[in-house]
């Protein structure tokens, strides 16, 4: 089974996106000197090349994600080529080498700290696969990753309650400055599918629309690297954070220039694994079979996880409650309005629907979700035409949002997609419910960003979002 996720091209209104077997990045042919050329003969153990000065073996080509996001020819993610950077071996590889380092005291202090971040969706996903309970599946998890050498096990909670509360102070201030330069609808930004089709597919039209905050991977990232390496005397290059997630469009998402500092010499997440390649690296042990084991609080402020869960939802989406969160927050700021729950209206499925709020008879809010190319594509038509009356969309490449990210376990045989996804939304709808304005963003505000709209924030849980130039190649030319 492949590891990584297809080529992703758009085909007409489809939302299952179909690999794509070419890759049109141009690979450059060195052109031999001699007037009859070269030979190439293939052998069991590679390709070679004969010249005059003998035989010679041939490389293999090599395209690293920085390539797949700077070229215009695929959409997301790219799966016919080597992706040297992130993959289970790479994990793998490194915690081994990590270990033998540590075993010889003389080079201890040369070990890496292996940091592994896990976001909810992907427990989730072992949970059910595994019979287990959610906490259960969280613990032995956990386990297995300390016993195959990870320092520091975390969760995503912090970030993800981070992210809202930035999403919800971004759009608030757009709606109050109402500049051209920030139109509406703000488009969420956690999703690098789809902010990966906006900057290739529409580029200068579509980014102003997009907000700027990070998404939960990479302000982990940045909590990881700068405040945990800071806490604990490790320079950011000594430590490899991996995260887990549901998507295969994270790795690229970890790639991006913008998310590697030069200062420090480290991305900010060194390594993404996903939800199906750990169910790859358990093979066909039972992940019940390793030992329970808790999660790391390394953050101050300890009031959240005494008798607490390690799991948590954010509100009844899936993909982080970014609409509900920012919908119900701004009702309140912008129109001193109490909104205790958040019904959605089905449009012409149930990956697109929308919420409005009415003082006095007007239409004041308008909030949707987009989940799934075609919605998207429809979305992006709208608002092309000025047809768009939203304030706010929460963007999701996949059907169904993240819950059923490209990455998670497949079903079982006889199983359908649509009732495995039904499987994992009630399974997330049992998880208790996160409250992002705690007393642990406070204290990561207080000490990690000097405050909460301070130009240190702004600088580290923000990012920007660049356009893709069409490449005028003939091997673009779709015959």
């Amino acid at each position: 089974m492949s590891r990584f996720s297809g080529a992703l091209q758009l085909t007409d209104l489809d939302d299952f996106i179909t690999p794509s077997q070419e890759c049109i990045k141009p690979v450059t042919i060195e052109k031999t000197k001699t007037k009859t050329g070269a030979k190439i003969s293939i052998q069991e153990d590679g390709y070679y090349e004969e010249t005059e000065a003998g035989k010679q073996k041939l490389q293999k080509v090599e395209i690293t994600l920085q390539d797949c996001l700077a070229c215009s020819g695929c959409i997301t993610s790219a799966e016919g080529v080597l992706i040297t950077q992130q993959s289970q071996e790479e994990v793998l590889r490194v915690l081994k080498e990590n270990q033998e380092i540590k075993s010889d005291e003389s080079k201890a202090d040369e070990a890496n700290l292996v940091v592994f971040t896990v976001s909810q969706q992907p427990i989730i996903s072992l949970a059910q696969r595994y019979g287990l309970p959610i906490e259960k599946a969280a613990e032995h998890f956990s386990g297995y990753l300390r016993q195959m050498g990870a320092d520091y096990v975390l969760t995503t909670k912090v970030a993800d309650d981070l992210a809202l509360l930035e999403c919800r102070n971004e759009f608030i201030e757009r709606f109050r400055d109402n500049s051209p330069d920030k139109p509406f609808p703000m488009l969420s930004s956690s999703c690098p599918g789809w902010v990966c089709y906006a900057e290739k597919t529409h580029g200068n039209f579509i980014l102003p629309y997009i907000a700027t905050t990070r998404s939960p991977q990479q302000i982990m990232g940045v909590l990881v690297k700068q405040w945990l390496g800071q806490k604990l005397h490790k320079p950011a290059d000594k430590i490899y954070h991996v995260t887990v997630m549901p998507c295969y469009d994270k790795k690229l998402e970890a790639s991006r220039e913008d998310f590697f500092s030069e200062a420090l010499n480290s991305r900010d997440v060194d390594c993404v694994i996903t939800s199906i390649e750990i169910e790859q690296m358990l093979n066909d042990t039972n992940l019940e079979t390793y030992p329970c084991a808790p999660y790391d609080w390394p953050w101050d402020d300890k009031s959240l996880i005494e008798d607490s869960s390690y799991v948590w939802a954010h509100g009844l989406s899936t993909s982080g409650g970014y609409s509900e969160y920012v919908f119900q927050q701004a009702a309140k700021e912008l129109f001193n309005v109490e909104m205790t729950s958040v019904e959605y209206k089905n449009l012409r499925n149930p990956d697109f629907r929308e919420v409005s709020l009415e003082v006095e008879g007007k239409s004041v809010l308008k909030f949707a979700i987009a989940n799934g190319f075609r919605n998207i594509q429809n979305l992006v038509q709208k608002l092309k035409r000025g047809k768009v009356q939203y304030h706010f969309v929460e963007v999701m490449a996949c059907p169904s949002g993240c819950i059923n990210g490209g990455a998670q376990i497949r079903p079982q045989t006889g199983q359908h997609v649509r009732d495995l996804t039904m499987q994992l939304e009630k399974l997330y709808r049992e998880l208790p419910q996160s409250q992002p304005d705690n007393s642990t963003t406070k204290v990561i505000y207080s000490k990690v960003f000097d405050g909460a709209h301070t130009d240190k924030a702004k600088a580290l849980l923000h990012t920007s979002y660049h356009a893709v130039e069409k490449m005028n190649t003939a091997l673009n030319i779709k015959w």
